[in-house]
């Protein structure tokens, strides 16, 4: 059996279309490098997983955005909202492969420990899900990927963890929940993750190489 697949869902980190929460305090500039930053530390992180095989599934692939990953599987996501997207990517993962996991780069530094459990999940069930603090969730992983499974689901809401794991059970997935992890949207979300990358409690190089040139912190605001 071949290696599972780790999705890793980013757009092209283009001023004024990405992180656009954090641009309105940090500037589009500034925003679009911490995404372009965000990409790389999970792209690394995902590579040192000697057990999966990373894709980049993008919304553009210009090579010029992405010649951290130019040796690597680089799949379009496609047309649609981000289920119909998710379906596409997964189902193409897991031809031959015995599960897949998607993840976002809103989660630079995710603890490895955390991909660990949802590797060890999917070899007992049929799908696993990391919820965020803010309603989302930061981990997909399935064993299958039928059409319609993600269709019409609530993105970017305060209940997308919740409807995405009552979908499916509803489909009957014995489905393992993670323990909660958090995204980074907002400035204060980015103050947190500067304070867990300066104490060394997660690793994330090229992000705090980013936060360290700034003299200080960015405000809670």
């Amino acid at each position: 059996m071949r290696k599972p697949y780790i999705c890793i869902f980013a757009k092209s980190p283009r001023p004024g279309s990405v992180k656009t929460r954090l641009a309105s305090k940090v500037g589009s500039e500034r925003a679009a490098a911490l995404a372009a930053a965000f990409s790389r530390d999970t792209w690394s992180a995902v590579r040192a997983l000697r057990w999966a095989r990373p894709v980049l599934a993008t919304t553009d692939a210009n090579t010029k955005d992405w010649r951290f990953a130019r040796r690597a599987n680089i799949w379009l996501q496609g047309n649609g909202d981000l289920g119909e997207r998710l379906e596409r990517v997964l189902r193409r993962a897991l031809r031959g492969a015995p599960f897949a996991i998607a993840l976002g780069i809103d989660t630079p530094g995710l603890p490895r420990s955390l991909v660990e459990l949802a590797r060890k999940a999917l070899h007992s069930s049929d799908a696993v899900l990391g919820p965020c603090e803010d309603g989302g969730f930061y981990l997909l992983g399935l064993r299958e990927c039928p059409r319609g499974l993600l269709r019409n689901l609530p993105w970017s809401a305060r209940n997308t963890f919740v409807q995405t794991l009552t979908r499916l059970k509803r489909w009957g997935y014995q489905t393992q929940v993670l323990p909660l992890w958090f995204d980074v949207d907002r400035p204060s979300d980015l103050v947190r993750l500067q304070s867990l990358l300066s104490r060394g409690d997660i690793s994330a190089r090229e992000t705090a190489r980013l936060l360290a040139k700034s003299s200080t912190a960015v405000d809670r605001r």
